[in-house]
This record gives structure tokens, sequence and C-alpha cells, in this order.
């Protein structure tokens, strides 16, 4: 078994001065914590795996392609490999679980 608790998660990503911390990476996933401040612009471009996010905190919007919605905590959102998307507006500390499947390359 693999355990992990968010709070050291996060220390860690910050310690190493990265928007991204990949924590887990198995065969067919990994997983990563990803950090956006409240005003920060996302740098992100589309990547070749399908990706889950899962927002812990903060509230902003994102837009998938054409649409776009809101979220904030327990906010769970799909992206299709090769989708442009972004988030934006982001009003409060942004901090998300990321799923790639494959693993991110």
């Amino acid at each position: 078994m693999k355990a992990f608790r968010l709070d050291e998660l996060e220390a860690e990503r910050a310690a190493n001065d990265g928007a991204y911390l990949q924590f887990l990476r198995e065969r067919n996933m990994s997983v990563g914590l990803y950090a956006l401040n409240a005003g920060q612009a996302d740098p992100q471009a589309p990547h070749s795996q399908d990706e889950v996010y899962l927002v812990m905190s903060g509230r902003a919007s994102i837009t998938v392609g054409m649409e776009t919605t809101q979220v904030a905590r327990g906010s769970v959102v799909y992206v299709p490999a090769g989708v442009a998307h972004k988030f934006h507006h982001i009003t409060e500390d942004l901090r998300v679980m990321v799923v790639f499947s494959p693993p991110e390359s």
C-alpha cells in the first residue's frame, strides 16, 4: 500500500518551489498535486494523456475546449487527451489533485 497525507504533499511541493508535485507513478497512471495562487496564470498546454482534476481547495474557473465551468473544493473535472484547458479567474489559492492515465510523460 502507498498512502499519502495532503498536508505533507503540499509542504513538499512548496519546498521544491514548483507548481506541480508528482507523488505517485504506476504503470497505468500517475498522480500529482497542482497549485496555482489567486490571480496567477495557468501555463498548461494540452497533455497527451487523459486527466482528472479533483479540487482540494480554492476557487476558479476552468475552460476545457470550448466549455467553461466554476470549480471549488470537491469539484471533479475530466479532460480528454489533447484538449486545450486552463484554470483562470482564480479567486482563492487553488490546490488540485491530478490523475493522468497513462502516466504523465
